[in-house]
Parts: C-alpha cells; sequence; structure tokens
C-alpha cells in the first residue's frame, strides 16, 4: 500500500521502473526525429498537385460569384470555425458566413476518411458543444464517419449553411481604411468584406507525400487521407439525427455542393433528457449498448431488466 509520496517512487509498489519507461520513451521518440524535418516530405505541387483537390465532391461545381458585406467572416469550417461562428449566433449574430475549401463542415474529419480513423483523444473531451447540442458520442474514442456527422449536425443547429461558401478558398484578405472592412477575395471571384474575420484554417488538409526515390515514377495507385483515389462511401442509415438532408440556402437560394458527407449519420447511444449530455447515464432515458452487424441492444436507463435488441435495416 502506498502511504507515503516517497512510496509513489518505489519500484516494488509500482510494479516497474519509472526511469526504465522514460528512457525507453526518450529511445523510441529519438527514433522519429530526422535532422532533415518537413524536407523529407514530397511537397504536393506540379505533377503531384492532384492530391489537394477534394475527392468528396462532384466534378466541375460552379457558382456565381458572391458581393456581400457582412459582420463576421469565419475562415475554415473545421471544429475551430464551427465553435466560433457557433458562439457568434449564440451571442445574436447573424450576419456571419463561414467560408471553406472543402465540400463540406468537418475539417480534418471532412479531409481524412481512411479506414479505421478515430479520435486519439476521448470524444467527451474532444467533440465540442456537447453540452449544447445534448449530444453523447456513441464510443469513448469516436470513429472518423461519427465526428463527421457531429460536425454536419452542429452546422445544422446553427444554420451556419445559410451563408456558408463550401468548395471556395480564400486567396486574399486586406483591409481597406475606407470603409474600415476586411475585404476578401476568393478562388470563386467573391468580395466579401467583413467587419471582423475569425481564422481558422488549418493545416490538416493538405496531405504530406514522403520524399522517397522513385515516388515520381510510381506507376501504382497511391493512396493519401483517401484522395488521390476514389474514395470509400460512408454508408450509414440516415434518420438518426434530424435535419441532415442537402438542402437549398433559404437566405441565397443557391444549393450546397454535393457531397458524400449528405449521406453519413451516426448513432446516439443514449437519449438524454437532461441538458447537460456529459451527465452520468442514469439520466437518460435510453442506453444502448454499441451496434454491431445492424443490431443494438436498449434498455430504460436505471433499469436492471433485461436488454431488448432491435435491427437497423
Amino acid at each position: 500500500m502506498v502511504t507515503t509520496f516517497q512510496d509513489l517512487f518505489n519500484h516494488a509498489e509500482l510494479g516497474f521502473d519509472p526511469d526504465k519507461l522514460r528512457a525507453k520513451y526518450r529511445e523510441e521518440r529519438d527514433k522519429r526525429l530526422r535532422a532533415d524535418g518537413n524536407e523529407q516530405y514530397q511537397e504536393v505541387v506540379g505533377d503531384f498537385s492532384r492530391y489537394v483537390d477534394d475527392p468528396y465532391v462532384e466534378p466541375g461545381y460552379t457558382r456565381a460569384p458572391v458581393s456581400d458585406e457582412i459582420d463576421v467572416a469565419v475562415i475554415g469550417g473545421g471544429f475551430g470555425g464551427l465553435l466560433a461562428a457557433a458562439r457568434l449566433r449564440e451571442a445574436g449574430l447573424e450576419s456571419i458566413r463561414v467560408i471553406e475549401k472543402g465540400g463540406d463542415f468537418g475539417g480534418t474529419w471532412y479531409w481524412n476518411r481512411y479506414p479505421g480513423a478515430m479520435c486519439d483523444i476521448e470524444s467527451y473531451i474532444y467533440l465540442p458543444l456537447l453540452e449544447e447540442m445534448k449530444y453523447v458520442p456513441t464510443e469513448k474514442y469516436a470513429h472518423a464517419p461519427e465526428i463527421l456527422a457531429y460536425s454536419r449536425r452542429i452546422g445544422e443547429h446553427y444554420r451556419l449553411y445559410d451563408k456558408a461558401l463550401l468548395q471556395t478558398e480564400v486567396t486574399s484578405m486586406a483591409w481597406d481604411e475606407a470603409s474600415r472592412r476586411w475585404i476578401l477575395g476568393t478562388d470563386r471571384g467573391d468580395r466579401i468584406a467583413a467587419r471582423f474575420v475569425a481564422m481558422s484554417n488549418g493545416p490538416l488538409n493538405r496531405p504530406k507525400l514522403p520524399g522517397i526515390p522513385g515516388i515520381k515514377s510510381f506507376a501504382g495507385t497511391p493512396s493519401t487521407r483517401a484522395a488521390g483515389t476514389t474514395p470509400t462511401r460512408v454508408e450509414v442509415p440516415t434518420g438518426i439525427f434530424p435535419s441532415f438532408t442537402t438542402s437549398a440556402s433559404a437566405s441565397s437560394g443557391r444549393e450546397r455542393p454535393p457531397s458524400s458527407a449528405s449521406r453519413i449519420s451516426a448513432r446516439p447511444r443514449s437519449i438524454c433528457t437532461s441538458s447537460s449530455a456529459r451527465r452520468p447515464r442514469s439520466t437518460c432515458a435510453t442506453i444502448a449498448r454499441p451496434i454491431r452487424n445492424g443490431r443494438a441492444s436498449f434498455r430504460k436507463a436505471g433499469s436492471s431488466g433485461a436488454w431488448k435488441t432491435s435491427t437497423f435495416s
């Protein structure tokens, strides 16, 4: 039994040697340290520029340029941009545009869809706005399809799709002293004047190619983050989250670009009646075991009765 502070470092009590463990971690870290740093990668330019193309949208999307004056432009539709825009909505701001290069919200979870991708931080800590959304992740470490679907759910809930400019990349931003506005230009020919700009353009949408000999002449089918090949569409039964259909924007009359994310959903582990999604399960109306092979088992929270199994078609 540990009775004193010194006992915390007693190897016999711990069952391992902390110093040896630290040394092992340092040894493994040193294996991954390289003097060439980022120079070990092949930049995605020239013949490799196809790797930055969006494989999840239909090619040839066009729209008319937008000229608008708004309160806030949010650059980036990942968690940072979604959280900033959601808080602005909560503060009462209506004149917001999220400008996102991808075909939908989600950020790194939009771009990275390789098989088995999942969160390496506890979902209850990592996913933003859980209490506000009254949502409980289905797994301690949620898989990518659920996180992407949840990103879309945030966009729907806070009406961020209304004025969103998807499949759009900001190419310029300059301060205009006369109008006291930021003037943003995009690759779609837009001119957006904004009082404020929230920068949330992360780096994880850009793939890294290994700078290895022969990569330029490689004749096979490479794959990075599922880009460069025909992506695997993740099909999950719909009807779990409300309002997940692709629809025309009420404010602009323009249809959102087609995206496979409109076919992605997730299954809630519990249906909470509490205002906090992080409350213990006893506050939830229904508890569900993990879904496997299209089957899930449910029972009333706090009940010791038998599990009732349902099949999802």
